[in-house]
């Protein structure tokens, strides 16, 4: 527990995104060999793109920017209807954002998304009944 609590206190917090999958599954779907797919992955892990290991690849934070995402996602706080949260938050898990969490206090719930996505998402949601009211919030960059 100790040698966690360090490696979580030095530890810099970044966003990957993660497959879990076989690469032969993985070469299949794309229709190469796995020998084909392993030349192309060991590019992605040499320019830090990626992380690999047995059953998963992790997008990195450097293969998201060289993407186009920005690592500064947009949150936006969401007032539901009370007699309409279950609908609504069955209608927030289609939307194309990062996380959506259901939280106690002012707001019912707190979705985090793409700041590239959010004029598409904030449209989306003014379309759902039950949504009383939005309050977005654009990362400017991460402290820690």
């Amino acid at each position: 527990m100790q040698l966690l609590r360090m490696l979580y206190g030095r530890g810099k917090a970044t966003n990957t995104y993660s497959l879990h999958m076989k690469q032969s599954e993985l070469a299949e779907q794309l229709g190469i060999s796995r020998q084909a797919l392993n030349v192309h992955l060991r590019k992605l892990r040499n320019l830090d793109y990626i992380r690999t290991g047995r059953g998963f690849i992790d997008v990195t934070e450097k293969g998201l920017n060289a993407l186009g995402i920005s690592s500064n996602p947009a949150f936006v706080f969401i007032k539901v209807s009370p007699r309409k949260r279950g609908e609504v938050y069955g209608k927030i898990k289609e939307l194309q954002i990062q996380r959506a969490f259901r939280i106690a206090g002012d707001v019912d719930a707190l979705i985090i998304v793409e700041r590239t996505k959010l004029d598409e998402v904030l449209s989306k949601l003014s379309y759902i009944e039950g949504v009383k009211d939005t309050k977005s919030y654009v990362a400017i960059e991460p402290i820690r």
